[in-house]
């Protein structure tokens, strides 16, 4: 997919949605990747993502005929269908916290290849109101993050 892929994603790829892996083999394979430098990870915000090396590259290339076409397919058929879904769960995430003071904070986070561009953070006075906003950034993930984009430029352009 071209972009690091958080644990859960390449789960729910391999083995939730398609029988391409066993959950245990895919846990492994991770691993063993990882080990033979086909792969590496990178944490950022207490998640880990995962992403192809050139060794992976150059390695996945040799093998690619031994992939039966099938898969092939199936492979190129999610990849197309998904991409667009897994990246924005990549790029924008939205959460609340409970403070000390027992009022709540909101944030909209916007990523661009694992570099925070937007952090918009909003504190308010009960749980409802913050699952409420929360809930609303994530129904409204586009609108949000323009919005966000918007105000950003705008603040960065007055001074």
């Amino acid at each position: 997919m071209d972009v690091p892929m958080t644990e859960s994603i390449i789960m729910e790829a391999c083995y939730y949605k398609n029988t391409w892996l066993e959950y245990m083999d895919c846990v492994q394979s991770l691993n063993l990747l990882i080990e033979a430098g086909f792969i590496y990870k990178t944490v950022r915000d207490n998640t880990t993502y995962y992403s192809i090396t050139s060794d992976g590259r150059a390695c996945l290339s040799l093998f690619y005929s031994r992939i039966p076409a099938s898969i092939r397919s199936e492979i190129t058929d999610f990849v197309k269908e998904n991409r667009a879904m897994y990246r924005r769960k990549q790029e924008y995430s939205t959460s609340y916290r409970l403070n000390p003071d027992k009022t709540y904070t909101c944030t909209l986070k916007i990523v661009d290849y694992m570099k925070t561009t937007v952090d918009i953070k909003l504190n308010v006075e009960n749980k409802e109101i913050a699952k409420a906003v929360a809930s609303k950034w994530q129904s409204n993930l586009r609108y949000a993050a323009r919005t966000a984009c918007r105000l950003k430029r705008r603040f960065l352009w007055t001074d």
